[in-house]
């Protein structure tokens, strides 16, 4: 890590673009952050779906102007060490299921594979979408295809 990086993490909003820290890891800082995601999925899962759903809508919302000042300080578009969007994303493809060890696991396999491979038309608005608001969407977009695999896997196999 660099030392730059590391003083970030002074500033709170940089802190939580950066997942706590976990966006600097040296390796696959996305997996990281989403382990971030996970950590921040159990005290809340149990939730109203409503009230869930809007504390998820709350920490996209918050993610957009969040996303873009690191982004800005880092100069770059979307910064490997920024993973607020993995977290939010996490949480958006959990939405979709009960809480369970089984969904969280499969859930988290499924959305690192869309947010990695990006699949139509994730990969364009990773591309086209600039700023705050890209940085976040096309994890939201991997997240609804992960959840909509996660329900679909539910469903066929451990329901």
């Amino acid at each position: 890590m660099k030392a730059g990086n590391l003083r970030l993490l002074r500033d709170p909003g940089h802190f939580l673009a950066l997942g706590g820290g976990s966006g600097l890891s040296p390796r696959a800082p996305g997996t990281v952050g989403t382990v971030v995601g996970m950590a921040i999925y159990w005290p809340i899962a149990e939730l109203d779906k409503s009230l869930y759903l809007g504390i998820v809508v709350a920490l996209f919302a918050l993610g957009i102007p969040l996303c873009r000042r690191t982004a800005a300080t880092m100069g770059a578009h979307d910064h490997p060490a920024i993973v607020w969007d993995e977290i939010v994303g996490f949480l958006v493809t959990m939405a979709f299921v009960d809480p369970s060890l089984i969904s969280c696991l499969i859930g988290f396999v499924a959305f690192r594979t869309f947010d990695i491979f990006k699949p139509w038309p994730i990969g364009e608005l990773d591309r086209r979408v600039h700023g705050g608001t890209g940085i976040m969407l096309d994890d939201v977009f991997a997240a609804l295809y992960a959840g909509i695999a996660l329900v679909f896997i539910e469903y066929l196999s451990y329901s």
